[in-house]
């Protein structure tokens, strides 16, 4: 890998790269650039900082943390305390979680940081669109050119094409809410969809949650479906899978959602629609078709150096569709930025992608879900349910399981998948397991600490490491 600030282009001119969108995709790529000797100028249309801290994850995982905090009251005379359930004041829990979007700039100064880096940052400006293949321009006419473009333009909210569609809202929309509606309807089961209708019901609200699949989370290994699904019921959501939504209308003062269910026509009433289902590429307005790019679907065409069809742009982030995580958008932007700097050498090729949802109980997956996973391996897979977990007793918070899938030959650990709380962090340790390549026995020996949800981990791989000992004297005494 090339040493800071040398340029492989061997030229005393250093070359110009262009980043547009100031997410977390953007800031790291304009940051990795300017470190490898490049001239950097990063436009964004509002503030730096993106969806991640704006509108997604930072702000969601606030409302999370609320939303957790009263179901933990339901827990009081579990340990013999005393006292009320808390109030919901919505438009605080919403103000607090807006105070905590504009910590990047308000506290952190991201923007100063950026541009204490001897990045130009032109924030603020609207969208940008493409001149031709090395310019884009912004509304006030400026334009800007570069030896390489790296587009980290995010997702936008996808919209049903529905009748009716014009009555839902999406994430944009919650941060002006000032009141809970009584009942809301989660259209998409999916991660987002299943984090907003989990918050949702934990504030008071009555949620049902539509999804077309078979199975909420779809992605996810299927015991992270069909659990969460339980605990989801457990709490009294309205849980409607195999379902598709048909149209929104208005009708007495409320929304009716028609939907059909095995073939049936049905609808329910509600107070408010939520539509979470996909996030594709927020292209609109970058005029693609000026710069010759290709689309994939809804996302931005790239290889495996995340080079678009035409060699002078490159894509990090969600806008390609690759892996959309704010994780997998920093570490694509890196790989982004040096591959504009120094020519395409090196392959986005994560590892391990760790990724967890901020519902109640969170879930957490690293790696192959069992389906994936029986395809190619012969495996075995194990499961600690939290009712052994002393941590978890302790807790309260039983509602909950660990699952380690391991290959039976190379005793490699192939996935990990985990609900209950704390998921989002317990799941790291599985994801560094799998990048080390630790085989189950290692794992089993981890002297984890006491008492933490983490030793779920530890307690799986030596009931794994226990029936592959079983198995290997079972085929030496049968040879």
């Amino acid at each position: 890998m090339m040493e800071e600030g040398e340029n492989l282009n061997n030229s005393d001119r250093r070359q110009k790269i262009i980043v547009v969108g100031g997410g977390p995709a953007g800031v790291q790529a304009a940051l990795r650039a300017q470190e490898l000797g490049a001239e950097v100028t990063i436009i964004e249309s509002n503030k730096l900082g993106g969806t991640a801290f704006n509108e997604g994850p930072a702000p969601v995982r606030t409302l999370a943390r609320a939303a957790r905090l009263r179901s933990d009251a339901k827990l009081y005379s579990q340990f013999g305390l005393e006292g009320n359930l808390p109030t919901v004041n919505f438009g605080e829990a919403i103000a607090s979680a807006n105070r905590v979007a504009a910590h990047a700039n308000e506290v952190w100064h991201l923007t100063s940081i950026v541009k204490e880096q001897g990045i130009t940052v032109i924030d603020e400006v609207g969208p940008a669109y493409f001149v031709n293949r090395n310019t884009v321009e912004i509304s006030d006419g400026r334009q800007f050119t570069g030896d390489k473009i790296i587009l980290a333009v995010g997702g936008k909210p996808r919209k049903l094409s529905i009748p009716g569609n014009e009555l839902a809202l999406s994430f944009h929309d919650l941060w002006q809410m000032k009141e809970l509606p009584k009942r809301v309807t989660v259209v998409g089961g999916s991660a987002t969809g299943c984090q907003l209708a989990s918050i949702l019901i934990d504030f008071g609200a009555e949620v049902d949650i539509v999804e077309f699949a078979d199975r909420l989370s779809p992605p996810s290994d299927k015991d992270i479906s069909r659990r969460l699904e339980a605990a989801f019921l457990k709490r009294g959501m309205n849980v409607l899978t195999e379902t598709g939504c048909d149209s929104i209308e208005k009708e007495n003062g409320k929304l009716k959602v028609s939907f059909t269910k095995n073939g049936q026509r049905d609808a329910l009433e509600t107070d408010a629609v939520f539509l979470m289902v996909g996030w594709p590429a927020n292209v609109s307005g970058l005029k693609l078709e000026v710069a010759g790019l290709e689309m994939n679907g809804p996302y931005i065409k790239v290889d495996e150096y995340l080079q678009t069809n035409v060699p002078e742009i490159l894509v990090a982030g969600d806008a390609n569709g690759v892996s959309m995580f704010v994780q997998s958008a920093a570490h694509q932007a890196r790989v982004a930025a040096e591959n504009a700097v120094m020519g395409a050498k090196r392959i986005y090729n994560p590892q391990a992608i760790a990724t967890g949802s901020f519902t109640e109980p969170e879930y957490g997956s690293v790696g192959m879900t069992e389906d994936q996973a029986k395809i190619d391996h012969d495996c075995i897979i194990e499961t600690v349910d939290y009712t052994g977990l002393p941590r978890a007793v302790m807790d309260g918070r039983t509602d909950g399981f660990c699952k380690l899938i391991v290959d039976r030959k190379s005793k490699l650990l192939l996935g990990a998948h985990v609900l209950g709380s704390y998921s989002a962090e317990v799941i790291q340790v599985a994801a560094t397991c799998i990048v080390a390549k630790m085989e189950i026995h290692e794992i089993a020996e981890l002297e984890l600490a006491f008492p933490t949800f983490t030793e779920a981990i530890g307690m799986t791989a030596q009931r794994i490491s226990k029936k592959l000992r079983l198995l290997e004297k079972e085929n030496k005494s049968i040879l």
